[in-house]
Formats: C-alpha cells, structure tokens, sequence
C-alpha cells in the first residue's frame, strides 16, 4: 500500500507517514506462523530421534563399534538442540532490543544499538536488564539519535488577541496579495472560510 493509498482512506498526511515508516518493522501473520510451524517441526523430529538412538542403543549392547557411533549422534544430536536453542534466545533478544529501542522512540534503531554495550544487557523473560540505564545515558550525551518529547518549535501568536479576528468576506475580497499571505499562515480556517 502506498502512502497516496492510505491518505485516500482518510489518513493524514502525518498518519501516513508513520505508517509506511512503520511497516518495513512489520512481520507479516503468514511469515510468522510458518516459522512457528518450522519450530515444532524441528523439535519434534530431534525428539523423534533421541527416541530412535535410545532404542538403537538397547538393540546394539554388545557391538563396541555401534555404541560408539549411537553415542557421537546423541551428542551430536544434544549439539544441534543447545544452538537451536541460542539461537532463538538470540532471537528473542534481539526483537526485544529492536522493539525497547523503538518504544524509546530511536530515530535510527541500527545507530543506537552501535552506542550500547549489548553484553552488559541480558533478556529475562520480557524484560531487558541494563538496558534503561544506558539509554538514559545516550540520551543525555546524544539526544540527536531520539525523537523529541511533545512538540517544540515556535507558534505563531494569534492576531488580534484573544479570539479570531473579525474579518468579512468584502474586507478580505479588497485585501492585498500580502495581507491574504498573512492571514493565510495565522488562520487558515478563517482564510478558507473567507475564500469560498
């Protein structure tokens, strides 16, 4: 979906943006469950195969030469189980680093997690320990890598004081080219309003 897309479905400009910035974070529904189902696929069959080697085993007492072999599998087969394991910690870590970071509201993900020290932060649970200290530390030295809180920026004043100004549709009709200008960038509604 493209931006022209999302603004003809009633978003503004703004929205649309955050969106189509948001999307390439996104992982689609489709994409996630094969990947879950590859997961329970391969545990099952490295538990398919534990039980084979174990049956194996009881079917070779006696033959040195088989024993030895069962026993390089089951170590080979605890191997692969222990980095298959790192590696959804891994995982784990990283769409949890990923999403903390974007929740502190990063404006480039890639370049904070070059300033933090990621073996000084550890994943328990759904929690990351380490890491709020060193984020209210970046922010304090390089507030440029995170978006600002609230809005900042200059507003212009209200003229005329404290409502709208009045203006008729005859004083603006006889207004010149600069005073529509002004009265443009004070009070667009007005402006519009008045245009009609």
């Amino acid at each position: 979906m493209k931006k022209e897309d999302l603004i003809a479905l009633g978003l503004t400009e703004e929205q649309a943006d955050k969106v189509i910035e948001g999307y390439g974070q996104m992982v689609p529904k489709s994409r996630l469950d094969d990947k879950i189902q590859e997961l329970k696929t391969a545990n099952e069959t490295i538990a398919e195969r534990d039980t084979q080697l174990k049956t194996l085993q009881t079917k070779a007492a006696g033959n040195e030469e088989l024993q030895t072999e069962i026993t390089r599998l089951q170590q080979e087969n605890a191997n692969a189980k222990a980095d298959h394991e790192a590696e959804l910690q891994k995982r784990d870590f990283e769409h949890a680093l990923d999403s903390a970071l974007r929740d502190a509201k990063a404006k480039n993900v890639k370049a904070v997690r070059a300033n933090l020290n990621l073996e000084a932060i550890k994943l328990d649970g759904d929690k990351l320990l380490g890491l709020d200290e060193q984020l209210t530390a970046l922010k304090a030295s390089d507030d440029y890598l995170f978006t600002p809180e609230g809005l900042k920026g200059y507003t212009p004043p209200n003229p005329g004081g404290g409502g709208k100004p009045k203006v008729t549709k005859e004083q603006f009709d006889a207004m010149s080219i600069s005073e529509k200008t002004e009265l443009y960038n004070t009070d667009y509604e007005l402006y519009k309003s008045l245009k009609e």
